[in-house]
């Protein structure tokens, strides 16, 4: 296990693969190739932007006001559009947006273009929404959105008022024939994982889900759920939870990055996870990035950036001064 340190001009605030060259959308295709070079970008935003994300196939990627309602599409190094979201609490919470692929292999985007607590799904390229309709929506605060690797199922990892951080889970195709679908509890039984504070989640397979808790506890008494400082996996098909395990001295953050059957958290700094035990593979404490313990509160504290390599070989996480460039055991 190795970290080669690739000096910066400039923190970035996105970065994601490609090939063997890391890119900033954000920073307006701020580029470093393999030999850890930086290369000047192509152009620079004349709005604030700071965040980013992208889709599997790399056609698509995003850049964003974490904490604001400004947003724009990128597709294939053009601008494709502007996305925007509601602003209610708009600065109290992250941005609700997911890019990926639907199991016919159109490519999408998924976010909250009207209303805080409304999911919608758009066609990419067109920006066709494909999820209109009547709705009758909960009164839930969407952030953290994923999608399944097949696209059949999105993950929200939000939060409703106390304020407490909650997981839904919804089918795409059925919503994409009743929108309406896309409201209430989903597939995620709330009682399954209302135990604790849900504050991270990521996708192992088009199956099997990551839930992560925090510290803050729902109800002591329901044991049917994940309770505080743990790591589950469930069984989306199955319905159930396959594996429930603690974690080991800090809370998992907002961040869970999967590979292979393992997660890489990042409390204070990158520990790559086994979610069956909670057994901690390996850490780099040297590699410190923000400590974010959820998706909301008054303080924004940013969201640690990190890029997985698709090979899982490798992981680069932004630090104050440089680019980590972890070789994973």
């Amino acid at each position: 296990m190795t970290v080669k340190s690739i000096p910066v001009k400039s923190a970035p605030k996105s970065l994601m693969w490609d090939g063997d060259e890391l890119v900033s959308a954000v920073g307006g295709g701020r580029r470093w190739d393999r030999d850890g070079v930086e290369h000047t970008a192509s152009f620079t935003w004349s709005f604030p932007f700071d965040a980013g994300t992208a889709s599997a196939s790399g056609h698509y990627s995003a850049v964003y006001q974490e904490r604001g309602t400004k947003a724009v599409l990128v597709g294939d190094g053009r601008t494709v559009r502007e996305l925007n979201r509601s602003y209610y609490h708009a600065p109290d919470y992250d941005y609700p947006l997911a890019l990926g692929a639907l199991g016919d292999g159109r490519e999408v985007v998924v976010h909250c273009p009207d209303e805080y607590n409304v999911l919608q799904i758009e066609d990419a390229a067109s920006g066709e929404r494909l999820t209109a309709g009547g709705r009758e929506p909960e009164d839930v605060f969407h952030s953290r959105l994923s999608l399944s690797p097949d696209g059949r199922y999105l993950l929200s990892v939000g939060w409703v008022w106390q304020p407490f951080g909650m997981a839904l889970v919804y089918d795409t195709a059925l919503a994409l024939s009743d929108p309406g679908t896309l409201d209430g509890e989903g597939l995620l039984q709330i009682s399954a994982v209302m135990t604790a504070e849900v504050t991270a989640g990521c996708w192992l397979d088009a199956d099997r889900l990551v839930l992560a808790t925090g510290a803050e506890e729902w109800d002591e008494e329901e044991t049917a759920g994940l309770p505080p400082r743990h790591v589950g996996v469930w069984s989306v098909s199955e319905g159930r939870w396959l594996h429930r395990s603690p974690v080991a001295d800090a809370d998992p953050g907002v961040l869970l990055l999967p590979r292979g059957d393992q997660v890489i958290s990042f409390p204070g700094h990158p520990r790559l996870l086994d979610p069956v035990t909670g057994r901690i593979v390996a850490e780099w404490p040297e590699v410190a990035v923000p400590v974010k313990p959820t998706c909301f509160g008054y303080r924004r504290v940013p969201t640690p950036v990190a890029a997985l390599h698709p090979d899982g070989s490798r992981l680069a996480v932004a630090t104050a001064e440089s680019i980590a460039l972890i070789t994973l055991p």
